[in-house]
């Protein structure tokens, strides 16, 4: 649906097609309302000739109920009309903040190459820009409506003056657009400074504790600093842009009201026009400064409208990280998960079994080589960047769908991510569980204190990310929704290196019994001794590639660089 979304532009095209019945019939009122508003001075202009001047007091209450009758349409067609046109906007807005959020989720990933803060500052703020476009539409036609009624109407009154409004509007106009590009510049600049503030703020207060440990939040605050006074510095040039549009706007807009309102002082002296039409030229001319006014404030709407199209065409835009095949879930193999001669990053023809009820352990001396091998069995791979097979019960991964394959393999990244609600919906993450399956889960991640800490038990409520969760509470929770997911195989990244000692042996112990006695396969990428102590295997990752794999026991007895890894 959004693949073909590939620039500002096609986004902009798209939101007046979704939204056209709205923007039609909203476009079609405000054009009645500034029609109506354009006859008003007209209308002024006939009361006065034919009822004022001549005495004429029926003819002179009949054109008061029809002025009466005219700012009821105009008034009763702005309300309507404004309302379908804020409606279309917000539509509009809530549809795009959908879609990126749906792109932002989506499994196979995107190559956007945004960080979660510019998703943050895409979804909060660039798609209710982008959707301006539709209020553009409207006001743009509604003013270009008023223009050609007051021309109209004063090439009835005198044709010279008519004409001078109809060729002096579309000058000062183009004069005014050719702002536009430096706009749009500035706004796109003021919105990748504003995203990059905003992502970077996101960054740190997700790791606002690991920098107060190390005495880095100084730095930290220095750092945020420079980068709000840039976007500080870039939202300055574009409010100053702004502001020299505007002040050029209301400048060219003051002159040609005063040249036609003088003109039609002229042609009063002279003869050529009565009162009621000089008060309805003047009226006239006044009032085109409106629209005049408009159509320069819509430049200024559409170029953020196109700066922000354009962000959100990166997301909505952006290719498949991955792109996984079309075969279902595939019949159990003993061997539930695979690698065969496997390269990637700093991996190098790596062949890793994990069979049914296995605990598996790796250990890897170089960190870069685990989060390689992590990010590969997570499906974050595209199929281009490394070589070999992974296999899914004897499936190639590439063959199987995401939920395939996720079916089979969990991975439990090392960062744990919880959400805002109690502990029961994140322990069960969306699925229906039993609260049997949910506390043997919490057991066996020896996080029982956690549920006892509180009077409301599994029911406690928790803050954003689990903020009034301690670290090491948030890893063993992690892990408890690991285990009741119950997948065939699963994979944990260093899952205990937030718990003391004795947390990180029950963890291990409980860990191990519940996936083995389940029959299930698991895959242990750590260096906690208290871990590959209950593995029933573990393979050495050395400069890429599989230099040793054994029991736990064995390895400490004959490899000392493994028994140095472990036990430092």
């Amino acid at each position: 649906m959004a693949g073909d979304l590939t620039s500002g532009g096609a986004v902009l095209r798209r939101a007046l097609r979704r939204q056209r019945g709205k923007v039609l019939a909203g476009t079609a009122l405000l054009c009645t309302h500034q029609a109506a508003e354009a006859l008003v001075p007209v209308a002024i202009g006939v009361i006065i000739d034919r009822a004022v001047a001549t005495g004429d007091v029926p003819a002179l209450l009949l054109s008061l109920a029809g002025l009466a009758l005219l700012f009821t349409v105009l008034a009763y067609a702005y309300r309507f009309g404004a309302r379908l046109n804020y409606a279309a906007v917000e539509t509009e807005a809530h549809a795009l903040r959908v879609e990126i959020a749906t792109s932002a989720l989506d499994p196979r990933g995107h190559r956007s190459g945004m960080r979660d803060g510019d998703l943050l500052a895409v979804t909060a703020s660039d798609a209710e820009l982008s959707a301006l476009v539709v209020r553009v539409a409207g006001i743009c036609a509604a003013a270009v409506t008023a223009i050609v009624v007051a021309a109209v109407a004063l090439l009835v009154v005198d044709v010279p003056l008519g004409l001078g409004v109809l060729l002096g509007v579309p000058v000062v106009v183009i004069l005014l657009q050719r702002m536009a590009p430096l706009l749009t510049r500035r706004s796109a600049s003021q919105q990748e400074a504003l995203a990059a503030t905003t992502a970077l703020a996101v960054d740190l207060v997700t790791g606002l504790r690991v920098l107060r440990g190390i005495g880095a939040q100084h730095h930290a605050a220095r750092q945020y600093a420079a980068a709000s006074r840039h976007a500080l510095d870039v939202t300055l040039r574009a409010a100053t842009t702004k502001g020299l549009h505007l002040g050029l706007t209301t400048t060219v807009n003051g002159l040609f009201l005063a040249a036609v309102a003088g003109v039609a002082g002229w042609l009063a002296l002279q003869g050529r026009l009565t009162i009621g039409e000089l008060v309805a030229v003047v009226g006239l001319a006044q009032f085109v400064a409106e629209p005049v006014q408009t159509l320069g404030y819509s430049v200024q709407l559409f170029a953020m409208a196109r700066a922000s199209a354009g962000r959100v065409a990166r997301i909505l835009g952006a290719a498949p990280l991955i792109r996984p095949g079309t075969g279902g879930q595939p019949e159990p193999s003993p061997a539930r998960l695979a690698l065969d001669n496997v390269g990637y990053a700093g991996l190098d023809d790596v062949c890793v079994r994990v069979n049914a009820g296995e605990v598996v352990g790796v250990l890897a001396y170089d960190p870069g080589e685990a989060e390689a091998l992590v990010a590969l069995l997570a499906g974050q791979v595209p199929r281009e960047d490394y070589r070999g097979t992974v296999y899914v019960d004897g499936v190639p991964a590439e063959d199987l769908d995401i939920d395939a394959v996720r079916g089979t393999v969990l991975v439990e990244q090392h960062d744990v991510a919880l959400f805002e609600g109690t502990l029961r919906a994140n322990l069960a993450a969306g699925a229906t569980v039993d609260d049997t399956v949910l506390h043997a889960a919490v057991r066996a991640a020896a996080a029982q204190d956690v549920l006892e800490a509180h009077p409301h038990g599994i029911d406690r409520v928790l803050t954003e990310r689990g903020a009034n969760l301690s670290g090491g509470q948030r890893q063993r929770i992690g892990l408890a929704r690991a285990l009741a997911a119950d997948p065939p195989v699963l994979v944990l990244h260093n899952p205990t290196t937030a718990v003391d000692a004795v947390t990180e042996a029950l963890i291990a112990e409980g860990l191990a019994g519940a996936r083995t006695a389940a029959g299930r396969g698991t895959v242990l990428v750590t260096n906690s001794p208290a871990l590959l102590r209950v593995t029933h295997r573990v393979a050495v990752l050395d400069r890429g590639r599989v230099i040793a794999e054994g029991p736990h026991e064995e390895l400490l007895a004959s490899d000392a660089r493994y028994r140095e890894e472990v036990l430092r």
